[in-house]
Order: C-alpha cells, then sequence, then structure tokens
C-alpha cells in the first residue's frame, strides 16, 4: 500500500513538474496574464482545484507581499501534493527564465554598454512602468487620509534616512499605527477551503521569515560578508514587494546601483531582458546576481528573492481563514501596505528619476511611454522596445 502511494505520489510530482514548466516558458504578460494562464491550466483544464479554492487562493497571494502568480503556483502545487509538490511547482515555473537571464548576464559581460543610447530609454520605460504601478497602488492601498498619511511618512523617512535598517523600522511603525488606527475595521469574507499544510510546519516558516528579515541586516554589519550582503539585499526586496513584480524593480535598484554592485546601464539592460522572457518578472533578481558574481550569484540572489515569497505562503495557508477574519491584523497589514507605497515612491525619484530624466526630451519621452502603457494598454514589451528605439532616437539628436 505503502509502495503504490508513493508510486502515485512520484506521479503527481512529475505531473506538476511537466505542466509549470510548459506555463514557465510559454507564460508571457506579468502577474496578472499568469493568474489567467493558471486558471485555464489548472481549474478549467485539468480541474485541480474549483473555482472557489482558485479564487481563495488568489487572494491570498494578493494579502501577502511577494510575487502573486507565484505564490499562487506554489499554493496550487501544495493543494495537489503537499510542500514538495508547491516547490515542484515554483522550480518549474521560475526556472526557464531563470536560465535565460543567467545566460544574457553572462553574455553581456563584456560589453560596453555605458554610453548606448537605448540603454538610456530603458531608464525611462523604468521610470513609466514603477510610476503607473504606484499609481495603481496607491489607488487600493492608500484610499483614505490616515493611509495616505502612513504613506508620507514612510515617503519622507526612507529620502532622508537611506540604511539597510530604515524601511524594516518604517515597515514596523506603519503596523503598529495600522493596528492603533484600524483595529475596529472589518469586511465579511466568505471562508476560505483547507489547505494541507501542517501548522507546526507554517508556524516554522512564519518564524523562519521574520528572523531573516531582523537578523540579516545584523550579520551583514557583523560580518561584512559580500555573500551576506546580497543575499540580505535580494532577501529584504522580496519582503517588501506588494503589487506585482514591477514593484521589485526600484527596491533592487536601490539596493544595489548606489553600492556600485551593478551599473545603472547594466541594470537596465537586464531589466530590458526580463520583459521579454516568460515567467515571473522576480527572476529579474537571476540576472543581477549574475552580473554581481557569475551562475553562483544569479542562484543565490534567485533563492533570496524568492524565498520570503514561499516562507509567507506556506506559513499563511492555514491560519488564512483567521487573517482574513481578523479586524487587528488586518489593520496592521493596512498600514504596511500604505508604507510600502511611500517606500516605492521614495525609490521612484531617488535612484530612478534622478538617473533617468536628464532633459526636457526625456520627460516627452516618458510621457508618450506612459500614455502607450495606460491609456492605449499596449503590452509591456511593446514599451521596452519603444522606449530602446526613443532613447537610441535622443542620443542622435
Amino acid at each position: 500500500m505503502n509502495q503504490k502511494n508513493s508510486h502515485r505520489g512520484l506521479k503527481r510530482l512529475l505531473e506538476i513538474l511537466f505542466v509549470s514548466t510548459r506555463l514557465g516558458l510559454t507564460s508571457f504578460g506579468g502577474p496578472t496574464a499568469h493568474l489567467g494562464y493558471f486558471h485555464e491550466e489548472y481549474v478549467r483544464r485539468r480541474k485541480w482545484m474549483d473555482e472557489k479554492s482558485y479564487a481563495d487562493l488568489v487572494a491570498l497571494a494578493q494579502f501577502l507581499p511577494g510575487p502573486a502568480s507565484s505564490q499562487v503556483g506554489i499554493g496550487i502545487g501544495v493543494m495537489r501534493a503537499g510542500v514538495l509538490g508547491g516547490l515542484v511547482s515554483f522550480i518549474g515555473f521560475t526556472l526557464p527564465s531563470v536560465i535565460a537571464l543567467i545566460l544574457f548576464a553572462l553574455l553581456l559581460e563584456g560589453f560596453d554598454i555605458g554610453n548606448a543610447g537605448w540603454i538610456h530609454g530603458l531608464k525611462i520605460v523604468a521610470v513609466v512602468v514603477v510610476a503607473h504601478a504606484i499609481l495603481g497602488m496607491a489607488k487600493n492601498l492608500t484610499p483614505d487620509l490616515k493611509r495616505k498619511t502612513i504613506a508620507l511618512f514612510a515617503l519622507v523617512s526612507t529620502l532622508l534616512w537611506q540604511t539597510a535598517f530604515t524601511q524594516v523600522g518604517v515597515i514596523l511603525i506603519a503596523a503598529l499605527f495600522g493596528f492603533l488606527l484600524y483595529k475596529q475595521h472589518n469586511e465579511n469574507e466568505e471562508a476560505s477551503s483547507p489547505f494541507p499544510i501542517a501548522k507546526s510546519v507554517s508556524v516554522i516558516c512564519l518564524l523562519l521569515f521574520f528572523a531573516l528579515l531582523f537578523l540579516l541586516p545584523i550579520m551583514r554589519e557583523i560580518t561584512g560578508s559580500y555573500w551576506v550582503a546580497l543575499f540580505d539585499s535580494f532577501y529584504r526586496s522580496g519582503s517588501l514587494v506588494f503589487g506585482g513584480g514591477h514593484v521589485v524593480l526600484p527596491l533592487l535598484e536601490q539596493e544595489l546601483v548606489p553600492n556600485g554592485w551593478v551599473s545603472e546601464e547594466a541594470f537596465l539592460a537586464g531589466y530590458g531582458a526580463t520583459q521579454a522572457v516568460p515567467g515571473p518578472l522576480f527572476t529579474f533578481a537571476a540576472y543581477l546576481g549574475a552580473v554581481m558574481k557569475g551562475w553562483q550569484g544569479g542562484l543565490i540572489a534567485t533563492i533570496a528573492v524568492f524565498l520570503p515569497a514561499f516562507l509567507l505562503i506556506l506559513g499563511a495557508l492555514p491560519f488564512w481563514d483567521a487573517l482574513r477574519s481578523n479586524p487587528k491584523i488586518k489593520g496592521a497589514i493596512m498600514g504596511v501596505n500604505a508604507a510600502v507605497v511611500g517606500i516605492l515612491i521614495s525609490a521612484l525619484y531617488h535612484p530612478i528619476w534622478t538617473s533617468s530624466i536628464l532633459a526636457p526630451a526625456d520627460f516627452a519621452l516618458a510621457a508618450i511611454l506612459f500614455s502607450m502603457l495606460v491609456y492605449w494598454k499596449l503590452p509591456p514589451w511593446m514599451i521596452v522596445v519603444s522606449g530602446a528605439i526613443g532613447g537610441t532616437v535622443l542620443a542622435f539628436l
């Protein structure tokens, strides 16, 4: 009987790996598009879960920081074959773009791209994409005066004190204010479906998430290790991202470019390449890590940036009903969400805006690209190509 169960479990894991890898090779278009692909494949075609369970899982992924589509993929794998199924699902969906971006980073090494016009165009694309993401987040996460004030506090604090500890401190203070201001906030939520994870495993995952978030900056200061610093930068960026992959861009740029680990030009070249490959946008970390420390750096950066998402989804699945129905916890998270908006506006200004919009023509190109993205609803890859062409044209004017 045990052998039969083991055979069935292995068959399920291989099936998850096959399906998730195919999605990882073909899922273009960003997090929202990925959720559509998942729904078509897992709910409609394979019927691995029903509509309600899928909607609950998507709601949880949107509620937590991290790459929503990757977390949904992990959750589907967990529901299908336990924790190991979640890991296999994550590897299948993520690995194709990780390999592609590490190879791109290694091929780019040795090329002088510092003064290329297309790189400047990609810098302007970054301004447009991040500004659009922040506008959408601000509308949803700071709808009232209290949360706008929390966002303003986070904006001012992170602009004036740019240290590794500032972001974590701002998040903690915002959580406290959210808890105090919104502890009576309540919304009616339907109960969600149970998920097959032991609560003891979930508690360990949550404890590990917070332990790493607070201990890594301390270890970084004590050891002075390059690898600890690299892991800390990517882990913290992955821990603070609400609202999809585009939002990780300013956090990573703020961590890496001012420290001289990655040049502005190499950063933007990789961002453009990330838009052109399928799979989650968080795999941009694989490119950055490879630029910094070869393929080993690419793998370490990928693990670090995705680890918070993995720990949080595994930690939160069994407690989702309590989380979404407890007004005090929801209040704290509302405060955190508002603070993240302020942190991102700060990063949008410096270093993204200050290094990209250098002349009236740059702002004009940004306005055109913004209109293409927001009003004409063109896909992001077209914005990237147009920005590269526009930057090349500006270089000759």
